[in-house]
């Protein structure tokens, strides 16, 4: 089952490669964070702060072709933790679009579909397995070690 989640905040450091967008439980007090890129972390913040850059960045113009399609963003769903022989975790995500009663599942990277959502202001839910590997307390400040994927819980 699906956890409705909201974006609580962004931490971008600036002497870090590793940014962090922590998903707060809605109507509860679970904390998920997941470290992503600079790239996706400002495209993230640029989104929320309503700037529209001058030429369209990637996920404005996945925005575009979507709605060019005739189709909906519905939900950003966080689908998935895996860990590897590191034990470094990599989440995944999946887009879930409408179109004419048809419904679409796009594999995606959590950091861009949180950013595609953010300006279409659609829901992002977490599955309950991913909540309960992953479940940090209230703050994700705790500095995470440089691995080589962008969404990597444990880096």
């Amino acid at each position: 089952m699906a956890v409705r989640m909201q974006l609580a905040r962004i931490l971008i450091r600036e002497n870090s490669q590793s940014h962090i967008v922590e998903l707060r439980e809605v109507g509860g007090d679970r904390v998920l964070p997941i470290w992503i890129g600079l790239f996706e972390a400002a495209a993230i913040e640029r989104r929320l702060m309503g700037q529209v850059p001058v030429r369209p960045q990637t996920h404005e113009l996945l925005e575009s072709v979507i709605t060019g399609l005739g189709a909906r963003l519905d939900r950003i769903l966080i689908s998935d933790l895996k860990h590897d022989e590191h034990n470094n975790g990599t989440f995944f995500a999946r887009l879930v679009l409408t179109r004419d009663g048809e419904t679409f599942d796009i594999d995606s990277r959590p950091s861009d579909a949180i950013a595609l959502g953010c300006s279409l202001e659609v829901p992002i839910f977490v599955e309950e397995h991913v909540l309960e590997q992953m479940v940090s307390p209230e703050s994700a400040a705790e500095e995470p070690r440089d691995e080589s994927s962008e969404e990597s819980m444990d880096e």
